[in-house]
């Protein structure tokens, strides 16, 4: 039985989906358009993201710190401080006058040593279906890696990417992985985005065999084990 999780992760992925245009085969352009959507906006701290707080007149005061689940981390003489949703720059400005009464000239530098908030999803046809961190440069292929691989049902060549566009207005595309793995079209392999859904299909034949399956295995009393003879 799935977990009550799970289901709501599949109604978001329906609502998403159902709201957005698909674009097949995705075009260098349209990948360039792509890519601008989170180059362009600086990186805003999330929750499990690793800071380095340093401060160059009072060293004394430097923390590596970890943005707890209430998106805020802790540091000397001005305890706990919100820091989730802020650009490390915002967050600099924000100690600094945190830390004016206490320090006659505080230099500030905020640094972002590891990201622990930026995550992906992958589900469909997988064989381990879920969220997964994001670290550095991730394609499509190495994401479904992640997920254990493609199951056999999977309909590789209409894998559907699902992207935050601009305001946040979901939009979909297509890939062909067949053309990755059999290396005719390496540029479907695009290198995915935070907060990135990766849906995996069935296969044509797969959803017919759930539809055997259903409609006919279960409601008409025949034996398909011990098969069918034919004569021509």
């Amino acid at each position: 039985m799935k977990s009550l999780t799970h289901i709501k992760f599949l109604y978001v992925l329906f609502i998403l989906f159902a709201c957005s245009s698909v674009v097949k085969n995705p075009t260098p352009t349209h990948q360039a358009f792509q890519a601008s959507l989170v180059s362009e906006k600086e990186y805003g701290i999330q929750v499990g993201d690793q800071l380095d707080i340093k401060f160059f007149y009072n060293s004394e005061l430097n923390e590596q710190v970890t943005v707890r689940p209430d998106g805020r981390i802790s540091l000397q003489l001005v305890h706990d401080v919100t820091v989730a949703g802020l650009t490390p720059s915002e967050l600099t400005q924000h100690l600094k006058q945190k830390y004016a009464p206490e320090l006659k000239k505080p230099e500030i530098a905020v640094i972002v040593r590891s990201f622990g908030g930026y995550r992906i999803y992958v589900d469909g046809e997988v064989n381990k279906s879920g969220m997964f961190p994001l670290v550095g440069h991730t394609t499509v292929l190495q994401a479904l890696s992640l997920a254990g691989g493609m199951k056999d049902t999977a309909r590789a060549s209409e894998v559907v990417i699902i992207r935050r566009g601009e305001f946040n207005k979901p939009l979909a595309f297509q890939v062909n992985l067949r053309k990755v793995i059999d290396s005719t079209d390496m540029s479907q392999d695009i290198a995915l985005q935070p907060f990135d859904i990766v849906y995996v299909p069935k296969s044509a034949i797969a959803n017919v065999n759930v539809w055997v399956d259903q409609y006919i295995r279960k409601n008409i009393p025949i034996d398909f084990s011990t098969g069918f003879g034919y004569s021509f």
